[in-house]
């Protein structure tokens, strides 16, 4: 009921309404699209998140995995070595390399590192820096995410980007980034071939959408938001101005003072004597 009477008092105020859906409509572009006006141009706004992911055995020359002549200790001591790569991976000399293979700049990806008993929580990587502007960029970013397996040498790795084709070749450019990696600095220390370590992906990253239809969602929200806020103000500063004008009125024409008692008011006591 208290719904109707204020559509009701929202629709006396037409050009208010217009005004009110003229915002919304606006809010809803923005969520949608980038406006800048010099130069003027209108890009379509990613909104929407994609994921990929992909896993790294760090082995030998000789294979944990086919040679049954390597014990527990071999393994345990490869994971280990699998938790340093890991780390690797996210530094900046390494990154360089993921970012020529996935064909974007290094510096705009952001990484976290594995986590392991020692430290719970991620360390802070290359560009984890935050900022409050982060909030308008978080579906634009790329971002690499390594998790190393605590009782073998794999690491798993979880590629973020603003569509899926782009997450999958951010995943696979991070192990080809990590083997262009490796590979150089085996030759500038000239590590031979069978001591260097292996690093070996199982199956090619896909990506995939994780938040479809997000952008339909999104600019409703946007515009049922700004419409329900600027009807709201645009009701308060009509009783606003209602008010005042009434006041306003009461000024100008002020009551009748009232009569005095009735014994005083007789002709004969008004009399001039």
């Amino acid at each position: 009921m208290e719904l109707g009477k204020h559509l009701r008092e929202l629709i006396r105020l037409r050009i208010s309404v217009v005004v009110c859906l003229a915002l919304a409509a606006f809010a809803a572009l923005l969520v949608s699209y980038k406006i800048s006006l010099f130069p003027p141009k209108l890009e379509l706004r990613s909104l929407e998140i994609a994921s990929a992911r992909t896993e790294v055995l760090v082995d030998t020359p000789l294979s944990t995995v086919l040679d049954l002549r390597q014990g527990s200790a071999e393994i345990e001591s490869l994971t280990s070595r699998a938790v340093l790569i890991g780390n690797v991976m996210v530094s900046p000399p390494v990154l360089a390399y993921i970012g020529r293979r996935a064909g974007v700049p290094a510096d705009i990806i952001r990484s976290e590192t594995p986590l392991t008993p020692l430290f719970p929580r991620p360390l802070s990587g290359p560009g984890e820096s935050k900022k409050t502007s982060d909030l308008l960029k978080s579906t634009d970013e790329y971002r690499l995410n390594i998790q190393a397996n605590p009782t073998v040498p794999i690491l798993q790795i979880f590629a973020q980007a603003p569509d899926a084709k782009a997450a999958a070749t951010l995943a696979n450019a991070a192990v080809d980034g990590l083997r262009d990696y490796l590979a150089a600095q085996a030759k500038t220390q000239s590590t031979p071939l069978g001591n260097q370590v292996r690093v070996s992906q199982l199956g090619r990253a896909e990506g995939a959408v994780i938040n479809g239809g997000v952008r339909g969602q999104l600019v409703i929200l946007a515009f049922l938001i700004v419409f329900a806020l600027s009807a709201a103000t645009a009701m308060f500063i009509g009783r606003v101005r209602r008010g005042w004008n009434e006041f306003a009125d009461d000024e100008d024409f002020p009551p009748a003072p009232s009569h005095l008692d009735s014994d005083s008011t007789r002709p004969q006591d008004l009399a001039v004597p």
